[in-house]
């Protein structure tokens, strides 16, 4: 062995040795946080070679601090529904890290929301928005407020509760939160209102995913499913395929999952399925997104409803059966873990060519693994649905200038966006020895870019 073979060696188990001991103890610090634990376990797993290569972010406690949230924020939030009656729930921000700029991240309102989510999702923010290339940090926040079944006047109620003590710890400049699950335009609406009122002026760029009319930008509402869409399809130029004749499953029935529906069928795939929490339905002529589009954004009706309309149309009751379809791409656009290992399986074993993660890590560990073994093409969510984060940080631009661009504009930016981020994946897995795998390009651009910056800032 040479030396420089020698001192190869001795970088690998210095850097194996540092990425299993820092893993050890994020464990022991968060032994019931089984949610943020999938997270850092599979970015840890794909930095291995990067401190091997640079162990100046060894020396300076890189992934100790990257791992710990700068600041937790957990608070009641009493309201009142319309029969006068008091309830309780719990919000929640996590501002995760701001070497790049401001937190940037979605409020979520549904019943799973706990610490553990919330954290896992800013944790992978912090990799998705160094991504887009632009200068934002990473938060998440949210509530275990259910807004099913709820009347206007109550999630008003709910929301300006929310909103009242959240304000105290965001602003412009410091922290920008949109909508996620359970918090669309009118909800964001609420709050900005609220915080308006709060703050006694006008504060534009402390939200996006306003309504246009609002200060909001165009485009917002289809940029998660369409930048999803995009990511893919630099992924499929590599077998020298497009969306154009393939058939596509897409879990969800939500912004992400319409608008990833929409722009593949604009780009001439053939969409067969869709689903909501209660089921899937199945159309071998193709999904008619205009009756999705009304029963779920109009309507607010279940999924099964588009069988009384289609009657070819099939409606199965167990959502996660979706992935026994036969399809050449699969999106799922709707939750965490919704693919797991048997899932997998059948995707494989049914031919699927490529996965176009639209939710936040709805693959788990294990079908990711399975996915790459069986050469199927795989694009991580921090990477495939950056879309969402990359318009918002557009919109912050826009409500800056005091002007705002058109659609047209958005998705061409969008579209550039979703290109680079694609190409910084590729060149960083060819960089570090792994090339085509996009899960490891994705971890590692994003994290070179947060680690440099917190070696420039010190110990901050």
């Amino acid at each position: 062995m040479t030396k420089l073979d020698s001192i190869h060696t001795d970088n690998k188990k210095r850097a194996n040795d540092y990425v299993h001991e820092v893993y050890e103890l994020v464990k022991k610090r968060n032994p019931d946080e089984k949610e943020f634990l999938q997270a850092t376990r599979e970015i840890f797993d794909s930095l291995r070679p990067v401190f091997a290569q640079h162990p100046e972010y060894i020396t300076n406690g890189i992934l100790e601090r990257i791992t710990e949230p700068e600041r937790i924020i957990t608070f009641r939030v009493a309201w009142e529904d319309d029969q006068g009656k008091v309830h309780v729930n719990r919000g929640f921000r996590v501002q995760f890290n701001s070497d790049l700029g401001p937190y940037k991240g979605g409020i979520r309102f549904h019943p799973s929301v706990n610490a553990s989510i919330m954290k896992f999702l800013a944790f992978e923010q912090i990799f998705k928005n160094s991504l887009t290339g632009q200068p934002i940090g990473a938060g998440k926040g949210g509530s275990d407020f259910d807004p099913k079944g709820k009347s206007d006047r109550e999630i008003m109620r709910f929301t300006q509760s929310f909103i009242t003590e959240l304000s105290k710890y965001i602003g412009p400049d410091r922290d920008v939160p949109a909508g996620d699950i359970g918090v669309g335009k009118r909800e964001i609406g609420y709050m900005f209102g609220q915080y308006n009122r709060l703050k006694g002026g006008y504060e534009a760029g402390v939200f996006t995913g306003k309504d246009p009319n609002h200060g909001g930008s165009l485009g917002r509402k289809e940029a998660t499913g369409y930048g999803t869409v995009y990511f893919v399809e630099e992924m499929l130029k590599v077998k020298n395929e497009s969306f154009d004749g393939q058939t596509v499953i897409v879990s969800g029935s939500g912004n992400v999952s319409i608008y990833a529906m929409e722009k593949a069928m604009q780009l001439g795939a053939k969409v067969v399925a869709c689903s909501d929490s209660g089921g899937y339905i199945y159309d071998e002529n193709g999904i008619n997104l205009d009756t999705v589009k009304r029963l779920k954004e109009v309507e607010n009706k279940r999924i099964s409803e588009y069988t009384k309309e289609h009657l070819q149309a099939e409606y199965h009751d167990d959502c996660s059966a979706i992935w026994s379809i036969p399809c050449d791409i699969a999106l799922p656009c709707a939750t965490q873990n919704e693919i797991d290992e048997i899932a997998a399986r059948m995707l494989v074993a049914n031919s699927v060519k490529a996965i176009g993660e639209g939710a936040n890590m709805p693959c788990t560990l294990e079908a990711m693994a399975l996915f790459q073994e069986n050469g199927v093409l795989f694009g991580p969510a921090k990477a495939a649905n950056a879309g969402g984060v990359a318009v918002s940080a557009m919109e912050m631009s826009q409500n800056s200038m005091r002007l705002s661009w058109t659609a047209e504009e958005v998705d061409e930016k969008l579209h550039l966006v979703m290109k680079n981020i694609y190409t910084s994946c590729v060149d960083a897995a060819d960089r570090f020895g792994h090339p085509g795998n996009l899960v490891m390009g994705a971890n590692i651009a994003g994290f070179l870019k947060v680690a440099d910056a917190m070696v420039a800032h010190g110990l901050s």
